[in-house]
């Protein structure tokens, strides 16, 4: 017989796949049978159900929603033991460098030839180091980069190269002698793993007289 106030229990909502029935927690709406029922078959086992056997209804005690056996991860991602992954907020990655003087600075040499950038107009997640002028990869994904490197007053063709790890993925050249600047660009798209780094080289010519203007952006397109 239904309690004073209320209306006559509805049946247990049954599970495709399952032997017995799946109850709604208190105070859930009747239109979460759906949700539970999926939301049950994603869960790992040894999360808080109801002790079950093959033939009785199992029950999410409780709250309406559910976290079981949930970590984050290094690269600030949160993943069960299914393995699934949901990123959070944090995961935007992204950084903008220019160039706002013609000084050549004390740590370009004909050893590295990296091209070096003094001002950072975005580092979200500061993984952009200017002292340097190498980008690290936070976590595993695909990534977007683009540079425009300007030459002033030199008649050398410069070539210049995005390296990634030491190695060169792209190259730009600039090389009219008639005009007193301009400019080496290209973009690309990367798959970078954790921790990879990408820096501008200087591979040919010189940058005598400064590369004022110069620009070198990326960031993080989606994570893998």
């Amino acid at each position: 017989m239904p309690a004073p106030g209320r209306g006559p229990r509805e049946p247990p909502l049954t599970m495709p796949g399952r032997r017995g029935a799946l109850r709604e927690p208190a105070g859930c709406g009747s239109g979460l049978g759906a949700a539970l029922a999926l939301l049950l078959l994603l869960l790992p086992a040894g999360c808080p159900v109801g002790a079950q056997n093959d033939t009785e209804p199992i029950v999410l005690e409780g709250k309406c929603l559910v976290v079981c056996d949930s970590s984050p991860s290094a690269d600030g991602a949160v993943t069960s033991s299914l393995g699934i992954s949901v990123r959070s907020g944090s995961a935007k990655v992204a950084f903008s460098a220019t160039r706002s003087t013609n000084h050549e600075p004390s740590e370009m040499s004909n050893r590295t030839m990296t091209i070096y950038f003094d001002q950072v107009l975005v580092n979200i997640g500061n993984h952009f180091d200017l002292a340097s002028s190498i980008f690290v990869a936070p976590r595993k994904g695909i990534y977007s980069f683009s540079f425009h490197v300007v030459k002033v007053y030199n008649r050398q063709t410069i070539q210049v190269s995005l390296m990634q790890n030491g190695y060169p993925v792209i190259s730009a050249f600039a090389g009219d002698q008639d005009v007193t600047r301009e400019a080496a660009s290209n973009g690309v798209l990367l798959l970078m793993e954790r921790e990879d780094k990408v820096h501008l080289k200087l591979e040919r010519g010189n940058l005598m007289g400064g590369w004022k203007y110069s620009t070198f952006s990326g960031f993080l397109v989606f994570p893998l």
